[in-house]
Parts: structure tokens; sequence; C-alpha cells
């Protein structure tokens, strides 16, 4: 709920209200305008049975907040959020492509393939040290030593990382590596470890799941608020639907209705939702065309070669002609790119 001050209350009268609030049970997020304050107070509404927080002094209203999703929500927070990591700032004017090979293969790959998708404009840096397989004899990952490598990467290029987390006992260990947390589709509601990546100070870029709707979506994000982040970058990448053409089908649909319904920045995975490279050039620039505020795309040295994901792979020589093509449509909505 939102409770609304007068445009007369002191600030020891919206401080009382903050602690009645927190010694009911409620987390409280003041919000401090030109006129007025309001306290966004979130928690069990029916604690408040008991305690009429109306009548406190310097209250003028209680506003119910509607949706389910109180904090990723518009009703307590209008304003864009934008998450900054490092010098990068994700939510803004500018369109920020994350950009590297799906997986970590080796130190001499990872870093080459590293320094050409930042020569060709990719402002943070991805790689997969933990890997989640459909089968359990695909390779999985080079773990902590890819983490190392990825660090190295980050030496060499200045780019910030991101990686996924794939089990609650991994969260402090990749935290101490990596820029960015990515949670993946299969995780979206793995509430634990939702809980727990919110209990880091790191930027969480989380995955839409595979048939999950938006609501659902929105709500795996309050976990991560609830627990204490508010630094979440939502990522579409295709859900599963009937059609087989593509690997996924790309919810071009759903960045608007996130933008109206969220304050949370949104990007987009073309290569998940395709599967195929081909396709991932003109996913790209619908999804920059719709109001996505970023690109996550797999390119890799070598992509027959690869060791996972390399069908839907760019080559960097192809990550650069998308680059290049995807500036004037960015400079059509009004961003930079």
């Amino acid at each position: 709920m939102i409770i609304i001050m007068n445009a007369n209350a002191t600030q020891q009268q919206i401080d009382n209200v903050e602690k009645k609030l927190f010694e009911i049970g409620f987390k409280t997020h003041p919000i401090y305008g030109d006129v007025k304050t309001v306290i966004g107070a979130i928690g069990d509404k029916r604690l408040l049975s008991t305690h009429d927080i109306s009548s406190m002094p310097g209250v003028e209203a209680l506003v119910p907040i509607m949706k389910p999703y109180k904090l990723a929500g518009k009703e307590l927070k209008r304003e864009a959020t934008i998450v900054k990591v490092r010098d990068v700032e994700i939510g803004g004017k500018d369109i920020v492509v994350m950009a590297g090979p799906c997986a970590i293969e080796n130190e001499e790959n990872y870093i080459q393939a590293a320094i050409k998708v930042k020569e060709a404009g990719a402002k943070i840096l991805r790689g997969g040290a933990f890997k989640p397989r459909t089968s359990p004899y695909a390779f999985q990952g080079l773990e902590e030593e890819g983490l190392k490598i990825m660090a190295k990467a980050r030496e060499h290029t200045g780019l910030a990382l991101v990686t996924e987390v794939v089990d609650t006992r991994d969260v402090e260990l990749i935290a101490s590596y990596t820029d960015i947390i990515q949670v993946g589709a299969r995780n979206m509601q793995n509430f634990k470890l939702l809980h727990e990546v919110g209990l880091t100070n790191k930027a969480i870029l989380l995955k839409r799941g595979l048939a999950a709707t938006i609501e659902e979506w929105l709500m795996a994000a309050e976990y991560i608020m609830a627990a204490g982040n508010q630094n979440i970058i939502l990522c579409e990448r295709g859900i599963r639907t009937y059609e087989t053409a593509t690997r996924n089908t790309i919810d071009m649909g759903a960045i608007p209705v996130v933008k109206e319904l969220s304050h949370l920045p949104i990007v987009v995975d073309p290569s998940h939702a395709s599967g195929t490279w081909k396709y991932v050039n003109a996913l790209s620039k619908g999804a920059i065309a719709t109001g996505a505020d970023g690109l996550i795309i797999e390119v890799h040295l070598d992509p027959c070669n690869a060791l996972c994901d390399g069908p839907q792979s760019l080559k960097p020589s192809k990550y650069t002609e998308l680059m290049n093509e995807l500036r004037p449509v960015a400079q059509a909505v009004g961003r930079n790119l």
C-alpha cells in the first residue's frame, strides 16, 4: 500500500509513520516529491487490521497497491529504473549490447572473442562458466576456472561481465568474479535462488521462463527485490509455443507491456529466441524498434566447433555487421548505440 503524507507533513511525522510500519512488520520505501512525500509499505495488509495508520499525524490517505508485484510495478515507482554496472547504464537512452560466447571453452579463444565484440561496440561481455544443459552428458562448463578466464578477459578489455548462476551454493563465488548475475529461464521460479541473488549487491539479469506469463516473470523479480536487491534487468528470450521453425517464439509484445507495467529495464536475447544465427539480425532490430533497452547476443570465433549453442552464434564479422545495421534503427526510435 501507499501512504500519502500531507503537503505540510514534517520529517518527524514521516519518520514516525515509517517506524510504526516497521514495527508492524512492513518494509518501507519513502519517495520524496517536490510537494508531497509518499511511503510505499510492502507486507501483509492484514497486519494493519489492529493499527490505524490513517489517523497518525501528517497522514493524508492510504491507497492500496493493486498489482501483486509491489516493488517491480509502477504504482510505487513511476520513473524508469536505470541499472548501473561499472560505467554502463542500462535503461537510459543508450542501447546496451552484451555479447560473447555461450560457454567459456578456453582462455585464448574467449579473450579473442572479448576483444572482437568490444571493437564492434559491445558494452558487456557474456560467457557461461556454469551451464544448465538439458542432457547430463552435455558440456557443463568450466565452473570456477571459467570465472577466472572471464576475469582475465575483463582485465584485457575493461568490459563488465555477465554470467549465469544455477545453484544457490555458487552465488557467493560467482558474485566475487562477475558484475551481473544471470538467472536463466529454467531457474526463473527457483525461489531459493531468487532470494539468494537478492541478498547480493550485484545487478541481476532475470530471464523469462520457458512458459512464464509476464505477471509470473515480474513476480520472480519481486522475490529478488523483496530480498533487498533493486538492480534487476529483465530479459525476454523467447517462450515455448507449438511453433518449431525457431528454437523459441520471441514475444515482442512483452517489451511494451513490461514498459507499461514495470519500471525495470528490459533486454532481449535473439540468439536463444531464434536458435539460428540467420534470424538474429531481424529479431535484434525488432527488439530495439519495440522499446528494448539492450540485447544479449552469442558470438563465437568458430560456431561450427562450439561446445554449446553453435548454430545460434554469430561469427565476429557477422556481429560487426549487425552492430552497424542496428545504429540507424536505434536513432530512428530516439536511442543511441
